[in-house]
């Protein structure tokens, strides 16, 4: 493996993550239906939906509640193709390969065999396997909808208005705003080393490049989440994590916090 052709997809996953995290921030103040509604309803919508989808055991109730989300992402002018690229072939991969074993292994009615390795694919292995992909790329589909419209510190503001530790949410905060700031860390040492680097590399340079990088951001990380701490508690930080931005709820937002439960509860009553 040449020096591009290691440090290329480096700087290229590193890119795409940060650009992933900047489409997201922009999706969220595009004039969409989810994002006209509190954040709180949205959180609270959200998490009765998920909870609906992981109680149903039909396919078809969970189907539609993936037509709802679809239509909910559609109608806060959100790109279904990112979706698709982003969410769905991932979970669809993941998801799929942890659902192949309950193709062979539940027992029941024969659809086919493979009689080259002795295994026989069930009615209720398939209808196992479904449930479980189509159940996860749900509830990722909608908590996905539910990120991508709305910043992430007011996420976190409504989970705490909804009662969450202090110490758990500020733990999150915290960690999701380090997450990046790691990204955009080792892109520019990898960037540095690269334009620095004239000749190919051989095996033992690229793992020596790669631990010490990885040391790198080990001690960074460090020595930075101890002077911002000490900066936090220098500006009267006390454990409590406050965002300036008040939330205000009107009429539209107890009709859509009435239609996410209804919908979750026949959702459940239907498919149970």
């Amino acid at each position: 493996m040449s020096r591009s052709q290691f440090m290329e997809p480096s700087l290229e996953a590193f890119t795409r993550a940060l650009s992933h995290a900047l489409a997201s921030e922009q999706t969220s103040i595009k004039p969409g239906l989810f994002q006209s509604l509190d954040p709180r309803i949205r959180v609270v919508g959200t998490f009765v939906l998920v909870i609906a989808v992981v109680l149903c055991k039909r396919i078809t109730v969970i189907g539609c509640l993936l037509l709802v989300a679809v239509i909910l992402a559609i109608a806060s002018q959100m790109s279904l193709s990112s979706l698709l690229k982003r969410v769905w072939l991932v979970i669809l991969g993941f998801t799929g390969l942890i659902a192949i074993p309950a193709l062979f292994i539940t027992r029941g009615e024969t659809v086919f065999s493979l009689p080259a390795l002795h295994l026989s694919v069930t009615a209720p292995g398939l209808r196992t396997a479904a449930l479980l992909v189509l159940r996860v790329e749900t509830a990722v589909t909608f908590t996905t909808v539910l990120v991508l419209s709305t910043p992430w510190n007011h996420i976190l503001k409504a989970i705490r208005w909804l009662r969450l530790p202090a110490e758990v949410v500020t733990m999150v905060a915290m960690t999701h705003r380090y997450v990046f700031l790691l990204l955009e860390t080792a892109n520019q040492m990898f960037e540095s080393r690269k334009s620095r680097t004239i000749a190919p590399w051989t095996g033992s340079d690229k793992r020596r490049m790669t631990t010490r990088t990885a040391g790198v951001l080990l001690s960074k990380s460090i020595d930075l989440s101890h002077d911002v701490y000490l900066s936090m508690v220098s500006r009267g930080f006390q454990g409590e994590v406050r965002v300036l931005t008040d939330f205000q709820m009107k009429l539209r937002d107890y009709f859509a916090l009435a239609a996410f439960v209804a919908a979750a509860g026949a959702a459940v009553w239907v498919g149970r």
